[in-house]
């Protein structure tokens, strides 16, 4: 794949997800790869999303996470599933006080009623800056 059709196809799973979860283009939530196996997502550090002490809140890191791996999710439900998170648990580990983090989302468990998800968000610096597992229920129908 070229890096023109991989930033093609990156930008057609970024608009994907942001009409399906519009909270995803509030975040600004971009995308980079998205299968059953692993989703990857990038957000940009800004001085809006911070804490006093610069660096990203909690709030909006846990809620990046929770985007990720609900598509991370989505992406092993059963045809005419949905899902929606019903447990989560983050740990902090270390401050994003710059710079971009990439998010990796991988299932742990796809059950019949349940999927967990373990999503990293990774430093431009490779440094872990926080860990959460979150459990998905699997919804046969209109929620």
């Amino acid at each position: 794949m070229s890096i023109a059709d991989g930033q093609k196809e990156h930008a057609e799973l970024t608009a994907t997800i942001r009409r399906i979860m519009p909270f995803c283009e509030v975040l600004g939530l971009t995308v980079v790869e998205a299968s059953a196996e692993k989703v990857v997502a990038t957000v940009e550090w800004a001085k809006e999303r911070t804490t006093v002490f610069g660096g990203l809140h909690g709030g909006y890191v846990m809620a990046v996470a929770d985007s990720t791996g609900a598509l991370c999710a989505a992406r092993n439900l059963p045809e005419g599933a949905g899902t929606s998170t019903i447990e989560s648990k983050t740990n902090f580990l270390r401050p994003v006080t710059e710079g971009a983090v990439t998010v990796t989302s991988r299932p742990v468990h796809v059950g019949r009623t349940t999927i967990v998800v373990q999503t990293e968000v990774v430093r431009d610096d490779q440094k872990t800056a926080a860990i959460t597992t979150q459990t998905q229920i699997v919804l046969s129908g209109p929620t």
